[in-house]
Formats: C-alpha cells, structure tokens, sequence
C-alpha cells in the first residue's frame, strides 16, 4: 500500500495537471470560435470557383492544348499526398485521423503498382509517416510560425506544388484534412487538386438541379481556356487556404473536446487517490490507536 506522503504528492501532482488542461480547454474554446467563424466563410467561395471551373470545364474539350493543370501530364504513376497536420499535439485523434486517411490512400495506390510521395504541411504528420515512407517525403511546410492563417501561406504552398507538377515531379496531388463540423466531429477528408477534377457536364447539370438554381447562360470573354489558364492556379491556393482553415477549426475543436475529457479523468482520479488517502489515514491512526492500548493494557 502506497505511503500516505506518496499519496498526497500524488494528488497535488494530478490537481496541477487538472488546473492546466482546463486552462487549455478554455484557450482552445476561444481560438475555436474564431477558427470556426473562418472556416465556414472561405466555404462558400471555394465552392463557387468549384462551381465556375465547372462551368467552363463543360465548354472546353480537353486536348494537347489546354491548361496543363485541367489536361493532366497524360500520366497516373506518380501521386503526390499534400498531408495537412496541426503543428501543435494534445488535439486527440486530429492528427492521427488524416495521417490514417493519408496512410490508407498510399496503400491502395502501391498496391495498384503506382508511386508515392509525401508533401507535408505542419509538423505533426511527419513522425507517424516517417515509420514507413521516410524515403518518399519531398517537402515539409513548417508554419509554427504564423500566428494567422492568411491567404499568403496557401498561396506560397501552393505555388510550390504547381512548380513542382510543371517540374513533372508528379502527375496527381491529393491533398488530406480534416474538414470541421463541429467541436466533436471533424471529418478527415481527400480531395484531388492537381489536375483539377471537374465535374462532367451531367453531374454539373445534376447538382444545379439539386441545388433548385436554374443554370444560366453565359458568355466569357475572352475564351473559356484562357479564362481557365487564369483561374485553375488561383483554385489551387484557394483549396489549399480552405483545407489549411478547415485544419485549424478542427484542431481546436478537437483540442477542446481532449483537454475537457483530461480535465474529467483528472478530477475522477483525485476522487479515487483522495479515498484511498482516507483510507490509508484511517488504517495508520487506527493501528497506532491499538499499539496504545495494547501498550497500556501491558503495564
């Protein structure tokens, strides 16, 4: 049986761990809102430039002459994973989730007999992929740095990717997050952003008539290729900017729910160390009481 010092020490130990992981909980709540507040509001354009590519998508004819980045190298052998992670832990599964997603896809692709490789945004991705695929990791964004998430740190990411795929380092990207639905449930989610992948005309036409909107007839100018060579780099930056704030309202939403779950095994455990304290306490002035009275009923 644990000594009654032992105990206390103990007890003081596991109220000081408590006393933090409600500070964070209480941190993350407040970045949550903010997070959430960003999230939800690139929504809406990132569908919408979706939804335009798709439009002009269905009036070009994809050959040798269209953008490269709605053409394709005219390959499928090597495929690039962009893994979004947090660059910070105690967020729960979070990480583990996308790495898992991310990890999942690599298999399937090896197993078709294609090639892998990793692009990783934040720090916590790469010690769970290093395990496996060390060798296949090409880049690292590191943004520990940046204390607010701007539509630079995208573009920069995203730049990147496009130099590296006009490079022909790669033929399909993937990016991997976790898309925020609320501070229990964050979906991890895999979307192809390099080359684009419009919609046909019939699912484009599909989902106008689930959406209740009735197409309307529109003219570019000038050209729907010219206009796509323009706008198909920007959707890059702007997928890679939602995925990135989608990641941060995740994260925090995730870190809440963890450090409220510490925060309650913390204070179940003082309860149970607390008794047996108690009960301890009890045991010993109890013993020393017979020790009295035996010692008393001696003389």
């Amino acid at each position: 049986m644990p000594s009654l010092k032992s105990l206390k020490v103990r007890i003081t130990s596991v109220k000081s761990t408590q006393k933090i992981t409600k500070a964070m909980k209480m941190v993350a709540a407040a970045k949550l809102r903010r997070a959430q507040e960003a999230a939800e509001a690139a929504r809406p354009y990132a569908e919408r430039m979706n939804a335009v590519l798709a439009s002009l998508g269905s009036r070009v004819v994809v050959g040798p002459q269209s953008p490269k980045l709605l053409a394709g190298t005219g390959a499928d052998q090597v495929h690039l994973l962009v893994v979004a992670t947090s660059e910070r832990g105690l967020a729960g599964a979070f990480n583990t989730n996308i790495v898992r997603a991310a990890r999942r896809k690599a298999e399937q692709l090896l197993a078709q007999g294609k090639t892998v490789k990793f692009y990783l945004v934040g720090k916590k991705g790469r010690a769970p992929l290093a395990r496996t695929y060390r060798d296949s990791f090409v880049h690292q964004v590191d943004l520990s740095a940046v204390k607010k998430l701007g539509f630079a740190d995208a573009s920069g990411v995203a730049e990147d990717l496009i130099a590296r795929y006009e490079a022909g380092e790669f033929d399909v990207a993937h990016l991997f997050y976790a898309r925020f639905q609320s501070a229990l449930v964050q979906e991890p989610t895999e979307k192809q952003i390099i080359p684009v992948a419009l919609p046909t005309a019939t699912e484009a036409a599909a989902n106008t008539a689930a959406a209740g909107a009735v197409p309307a007839a529109v003219e570019y100018e000038p050209d729907e290729e010219s206009i796509l060579a323009e706008l198909l780099p920007r959707n890059v930056a702007i997928q890679v900017f939602r995925a990135l704030l989608e990641n941060a309202a995740s994260e925090q939403g995730s870190r809440m729910t963890a450090m409220d779950n510490a925060t309650r095994n913390a204070g179940d455990m003082i309860n149970r160390l607390t008794i047996t304290y108690n009960r301890t306490r009890q045991a010993a002035i109890t013993k020393e009481l017979i020790e009295i009275i035996s010692g008393a009923e001696a003389l």
